[in-house]
């Protein structure tokens, strides 16, 4: 069984990516760092050496996109056993990946509805059935927004380095 390691970040949805990103970065101190090339405006924060909080501006405030992301110790595990309890979530952020940095990722709903998503540590080995299962798609998830407001940088990383 997949345990949960700790939290990795929190993603707050806002209706104005400026005026938020500046309460975040001047009223509360957190250090603006790169997100990756999103087509959506977002911004990454970082909390301390392990966690960061993201904030993303849509329409659709309150907003089912909001999540927990928490890091597993066994994603290959914890995908099959969610594919089976059928509680992946692909409509708020898209299908399972395996990110820029090497993390893979996947959103799933609790038993409340909530939205979680959940990676593994960059260089963790991935099950290669993943990669040919019809929940996988390789890339970042694509908007079609075509808004690139916010900090982003082709080293972005969930994992502080």
């Amino acid at each position: 069984m997949a345990r949960a390691l700790k939290i990795n970040h929190v993603t707050v949805i806002v209706d104005n990516l400026e005026k938020a990103g500046e309460f975040y970065q001047h009223e509360l101190g957190l250090e603006p760092i790169p997100a990756f090339r999103f087509d959506y405006p977002v911004m990454f924060f970082k909390f301390n050496e392990d966690q960061q909080l993201h904030i993303s501006e849509w329409e659709d405030t309150p907003s089912f996109r909001g999540h927990i992301c928490v890091q597993i110790d066994d994603f290959n595990g914890f995908f099959f056993r969610m594919k089976e309890l059928d509680v992946i979530d692909v409509q708020p952020w898209g299908k399972v990946r395996q990110l820029p940095d090497g993390a893979m990722q996947m959103f799933v709903r609790d038993p409340g509805g909530n939205l979680v998503e959940v990676s593994s540590q960059p260089g963790s080995e991935v099950d290669p059935r993943i990669f040919e299962d019809e929940l996988y798609e390789e890339g970042l998830y694509v908007s079609n927004r075509n808004d690139f407001r916010g900090y982003r940088s082709d080293d972005a990383t969930l994992y502080h380095k």
